[in-house]
């Protein structure tokens, strides 16, 4: 019997020899050959060191964070890496430390909004006077457009805020026109830095029909949507200002297919009216291989503003069919000089402009900005919280030097302004102009202690004022 066990543990041995002797071959032969990753095919000595995956797989370091980052980018729910059991990652060489991931500034942000919002009720809610008094202290004139913005505003707070509404209250979309630098665009912006809810301001001048280059109509909810940090909820009682809206007017006299005109009007019809829309998160494209989620607009106010140019020879057209000779009779140039001939727009007059009738029945209230004059530009110059004379006055006052412009000098550019025929943008233009050798003199001398601007210098017949400190 002894002599059988210790026949049986010398085969033992010798088979354990045997296979450390085999397996050591194996490692000499493996180790002639690099490891080499699954993905990239890059070798060990190249790549660095490989994680063992299932299947005898081989993958880098550099794969794999790769994989990790493309995925968490896509924000589908579920597929956030840091929120997966480690025990998942069991079969790595080296299993990465689940670090813990703090709350992003975003996010808190969003709370926040959505705290606000949940604060608004009908007697908090600003009243149209309140909301247009706030608008004052930036914006000039435009006593019409900001009394039918606030009160559009405030009918839209209410529909949103009413939990059980016993009549269902309808929106009433608006188009905004008004010649280039009267303030279209720069009172929606301001409207959106005043208002709780999500604002998108976005421009007709990119969208084309489906399926051709540039972006669909429903890029316009996309942004809406980035703007209420894609929560559908917030987005679905948000305005959108679709700026530059004459730019998709009917194209006259051509034979191409019109796919950035009358067919981008039609396809805004669903949205103005109010209709659910499949939109694509994150992107602009419906084909850009992201989620898609659906939007109701029924209750998304929209605001169309635009310069229409030409329109108004339209209008004075159609008041100048009245013309004649004799006592009491028109005269033909009777409106040649009327500031306030955009009043006077009619439905008839957007349609020959292009529109076609379906759209303009989806903007019911339609009101105009007028341009600037000369009294209302000096106002622009000095008045608003953020004026551009403030500007440059607290541009030098960082240098500690005071500047100061006379009352003949603010005309001097005001007249300017007029004569460049492009609203209230010239002022900065001419400004820019005529303060840049004040703003490249001044830090030489440390001596100078006030700087007075003279209608003459604007002219170009003079030179500033300039006060030496003491």
């Amino acid at each position: 019997m002894d002599e059988e066990k210790n026949e049986e543990m010398r085969e033992e041995k010798t088979d354990g020899v045997e296979e450390k002797k085999s397996s050591d071959k194996t490692e000499k032969k493996n180790a002639d050959y690099e490891e080499y990753c699954y993905l990239c095919r890059r070798p060990e000595s190249v790549a660095g060191k490989m994680l063992h995956m299932p299947n005898d797989l081989k993958v880098c370091n550099d794969c794999l964070q790769k994989t990790f980052n493309s995925i968490n980018s896509t924000n589908f729910p579920g597929m956030d890496m840091f929120a997966l059991d480690p025990s998942m990652f069991r079969f790595l060489s080296d299993a990465p430390k689940m670090p813990k991931v703090k709350k992003k500034p975003k996010e808190a942000e969003k709370e926040k909004k959505k705290e606000e919002l949940a604060e608004l009720n009908m007697k908090t809610l600003k009243p149209p006077h309140k909301i247009k008094a706030e608008l004052d202290e930036y914006v000039i004139g435009q006593e019409k457009a900001k009394k039918v913005i606030s009160v559009a505003v405030y009918n839209h707070y209410k529909r949103v805020l009413e939990k059980e509404p016993k009549i269902e209250l309808d929106k009433s979309n608006m188009l905004m026109l008004g010649p280039t630098g009267s303030g279209k665009t720069y009172l929606v912006k301001t409207l959106a830095r005043l208002l709780n809810v999500p604002l998108a301001i976005t421009d007709a001048t990119s969208l084309t029909e489906a399926g051709y280059i540039g972006d669909d109509v429903e890029s316009v909810l996309s942004k809406l949507l980035a703007a209420a940090d894609n929560d559908v909820e917030r987005a679905e009682k948000g305005i959108v200002f679709i700026d530059e809206i004459d730019k998709i007017a009917k194209k006259r006299n051509t034979n191409s297919r019109d796919v950035s005109g009358e067919s981008v009007q039609q396809g805004l019809l669903k949205l103005l009216e109010g209709s659910e829309v499949e939109v694509p998160v994150g992107a602009t494209n419906k084909n850009a291989m992201v989620p898609m989620t659906t939007i109701n607009t029924k209750n998304i106010l929209f605001i169309c503003g635009g310069a229409f140019p030409d329109l108004e020879k339209i209008i004075r057209n159609r008041l100048n069919k009245t013309a004649g000779v004799g006592f009491g009779s028109d005269l033909k140039d009777k409106y040649d000089e009327d500031r306030q001939l955009l009043d006077k727009v009619t439905v008839e007059d957007l349609r020959e402009y292009g529109m076609i009738p379906e759209f303009l029945g989806r903007l019911p209230v339609v009101f105009s900005l007028q341009g600037l004059g000369k009294e209302q530009m000096i106002r622009v110059l000095s008045e608003p919280k953020n004026a551009i004379l403030k500007q440059y006055e607290h541009l030098l006052e960082l240098d500690e030097v005071e500047l100061k412009f006379s009352e003949d000098a603010l005309e001097a550019i005001a007249e300017r302004a007029l004569k460049k025929d492009t609203g209230a943008r010239a002022l900065r233009a001419i400004l820019e102009e005529v303060m840049l050798d004040i703003m490249y003199e001044i830090p030489k001398d440390e001596n100078i202690g006030r700087v007075t601007i003279t209608g003459d210098y604007i002219r170009g017949c003079g030179g500033p004022v300039i006060e030496m400190r003491g």
